[in-house]
Order: structure tokens, then sequence, then C-alpha cells
């Protein structure tokens, strides 16, 4: 599940950053994730679900970690990442 609102959970796909644009995480609809760091592009990949508000991530290297959206923030463990707006 990647968040589709009808069921619930939070719409999470996009791009979220951090405030300084260090850190770039694209939240794709088919529950994959790709994040990168300065100028390192796909740093971590990997895939993802929803529930709720909580993420779960599972990199591709095996390794764990949690989110939870809160006011349209994103905080993912240690980070702070704001939804991207679209340049429509």
């Amino acid at each position: 599940m990647t968040g589709d609102a009808a069921d619930g959970d939070a719409d999470v796909v996009g791009m979220w950053v951090t405030a300084d644009g260090h850190i770039r995480q694209e939240l794709r609809a088919d529950g994959r994730y790709d994040e990168a760091r300065g100028n390192r592009d796909s740093a971590y990949t990997g895939r993802y679900t929803v529930t709720g508000n909580h993420i779960d991530y599972v990199d591709d290297s095996g390794f764990t970690a949690t989110g939870d959206i809160r006011d349209g923030v994103l905080y993912h463990e240690h980070l702070v990442l704001y939804r991207e707006e679209s340049q429509a």
C-alpha cells in the first residue's frame, strides 16, 4: 500500500526535501523511493509502505527506517522533510 487517499492512508507520493535542500526523497506511486544527498543521486533506494500517517522503509541494502507525516511534514528518523510543490 502506498497511500491511496481512498483507503485512509496519507498521500505521500511526490518529492520531499529538507529545508536546506541537501536531502531529497522521492516517494513514487509504485511503492519505491529514491533519496539523493547533496550531489549524490540515488544515495538510498528501496521500497516503502504507508499505514495511516506512518511510513515503513526497507532499503535495497536491507536496513529499515520509519517516518511519520504530521501536519503535512515528513519526520523520517532524524530528518524533517517538506513536500516540494510542483512547478506546474
